[in-house]
């Protein structure tokens, strides 16, 4: 009965708003997480928890203006209480993070205000002002298949993102501009990012900033169809409060009180290339740092090339491979910062099984997916990885989502590379046009690295099921 008329409430306030011309949605995600990390000495790495998402959004768009205003629910249950192992070993996955984000509680739930901007259209371009949500790398929605999917898939979010897959993810307070054309596109973000992510508190700001500008080309010629992207990202952490996560001694870290500003210049060109037995494709990304890490310069780069066929045949498989390395510190001594910085990403869709992130690391990729059904989805892959330099750390997280914590967390595995085997599968389900189903499983085979520091048991294990409604 309670839920009826929830849904009953939902179906009348879409009927108001449709004939005063405003638009009303929205979406609630159930996710049931199991996790069982690496063996630890101390805590429990095995644990389920559930984590909820209600998202309601009211719109109204027009020719020269629009606006939209949305709120976010997370309600987290059943967080692991005993899932933070001392010393290097941490905590034992993400679990453990959405409990020590929330004041250390078990269940946790806020309302906060995810979207609420106002936008003009003029002969100048797209203005956004407020509280928008943003994925570096699709300022563009390619019209080939093929190509929308390596872009939703593998070049979004690789640098910022809304960080989505969590059951808070972020936002960016502040100026989006765009001015696109059938033959370009040019983007400006001008933003601080919210707070979120693990703490359902998703209100206030971080002490942070960045400054994104990208130009994008769509192109083509007979039955090859390509998307290239330039851009270049400033970020700027002003925080003196809190410590780096590097390489360095701990000592050292936190006498470093010095700002982080780094500027990253990159781009990516994927192509598809069209013909009657199979279509094949290319993939391209890197990036090149600069600037400040505290005290120390930063020099930093990261790479990433694949491709992939599809063959037309019934079941329409994908079969896709390649390889990226991202640049690691070599020496935590000298005057040089060289690990990768990923800045504010979304690290899940290159890491489905998110114990790692492209910040020293090299990693060596294949993946299929079958699609039997225009509503069935069946895709696998396998990661074999491992660090860029031994002298640095094994990296994981996504960027800043509190002002008093860093973001990332490193761990030193005593001059071990090999990191792990990832072996994972997801299937996706439609059930309708409003309902769809996700399941997923990955195992991670530990190898020294990892071994190094959880000796007495070196395989990890995610599994989930994921229910989505929209309306």
């Amino acid at each position: 009965m309670f839920y009826t008329r929830i849904v009953s409430s939902l179906v009348f306030a879409q009927i108001l708003c449709a004939q005063s011309g405003i638009k009303f949605t929205g979406s609630f995600r159930t996710r049931v997480e199991s996790w069982n990390w690496f063996e630890p000495s101390s805590g429990d790495p095995s644990y389920t928890f559930s984590g909820n998402l209600l998202r309601l959004n009211v719109s109204q768009s027009r020719e020269k203006f629009s606006w939209n205003t949305e709120f976010a629910v997370p309600v987290l249950l059943n967080l692991p209480d005993n899932a933070i192992a001392q010393g290097t070993q941490g905590a034992l996955g993400i679990g453990a993070n959405y409990f020590a984000a929330n004041k250390r509680s078990s269940n946790a739930a806020m309302l906060f205000p995810k979207q609420a901007w106002l936008q003009w259209k003029t002969a100048a371009g797209q203005f956004r002002v407020g509280r928008v949500e943003f994925a570096d790398g699709s300022e563009t929605a390619p019209k080939s298949a093929t190509l929308a999917a390596l872009k939703t898939t593998r070049i979004n979010m690789r640098l910022i993102g809304h960080f989505g897959w969590t059951h808070v993810g972020r936002s960016f307070d502040g100026l989006l501009y765009s001015k696109n054309s059938a033959k370009q596109n040019f983007t400006f973000l001008g933003a601080i990012p919210t707070r979120g992510v693990f703490q359902a508190d998703g209100w206030g700001w971080n002490q942070t900033a960045l400054g994104y500008a990208s130009y994008t080309k769509p192109w083509s010629s007979g039955r090859h169809t390509a998307d290239t992207r330039v851009f270049a990202l400033y970020y700027h952490d002003w925080r003196s409060n809190v410590v780096k996560t590097d390489n360095r001694p701990a000592a050292t870290r936190s006498r470093d009180a010095a700002n982080i500003a780094i500027t990253t210049f990159g781009g990516h060109s994927i192509h598809a290339f069209e013909s009657k037995p199979a279509t094949f494709d290319i993939l391209l990304w890197g990036a090149a740092q600069g600037g400040r890490w505290g005290v120390q310069n930063h020099r930093a780069y990261a790479i990433t090339a694949e491709s992939g066929i599809q063959p037309k045949w019934k079941l329409k498989p994908w079969f896709r491979g390649g390889f990226g390395q991202s640049s690691g510190d070599n020496n935590p001594n000298d005057s040089t910062h060289g690990s990768f910085f990923q800045v504010l990403p979304t690290p899940r869709p290159f890491a489905r099984f998110p114990f790692f992130n492209m910040m020293n690391n090299r990693d060596i990729y294949a993946g299929l997916t079958l699609r039997p059904h225009a509503r069935l989805s069946i895709s696998s892959e396998y990661h074999g990885l491992s660090l860029t330099s031994r002298n640095d750390l094994w990296y994981l997280g996504g960027g800043v989502f509190q002002p008093w914590s860093f973001g990332y967390i490193g761990r030193n595995t005593a001059g071990a590379k090999s990191l792990a085997n990832l072996y994972d599968t997801s299937i996706d389900i439609k059930l309708n046009t409003a309902v769809s189903l996700n399941l997923y499983y990955g195992h991670a085979q530990g190898l020294a690295a990892i071994k190094s520091i959880y000796p007495a048991g070196r395989s990890g294990n995610l599994g989930y099921v994921e229910l989505m409604y929209k309306f």
